[in-house]
């Protein structure tokens, strides 16, 4: 019987490096979607909470939010504000869950 002779190459660190990088863009991409669908749905007097409407991303994980310190009381109040649009944050992260999944399917195939 003839010898064989069987060289293998351990590329687990360099998958899981790729890996680390993909995932960071699908959260920067997820990030971004959910920005615009805030910004799309935040209530609108000025122009000032909406246009201080940004994201992060941080390890595993994206944000979205504002600095604007009256956030909180358009966010969680009731639908009396002129809009009728409250939630604008809770809802852009909550309500796009499979166009969130696709985004990150899209980007691990890639």
């Amino acid at each position: 019987m003839p010898d064989v002779k069987v060289s293998l190459t351990d590329n687990s660190a360099a998958v899981l490096d790729e890996m680390k990088v993909k995932m960071a863009a699908a959260l920067e991409a997820i990030g971004g979607q959910a920005e615009m669908y805030a910004k799309t749905d935040c209530p609108v007097d000025t122009g000032r909470l909406r246009s201080s409407i940004s994201h992060a991303v941080s390890d595993d994980t994206a944000y979205i939010g504002t600095n604007v310190e009256y956030a909180p009381d358009i966010e969680y109040r009731d639908m009396n504000h002129k809009t009728g649009k409250a939630h604008f944050l809770r809802d852009a992260a909550a309500t796009h869950g499979e166009e969130y999944k696709k985004i990150t399917q899209d980007i691990l195939q890639s």
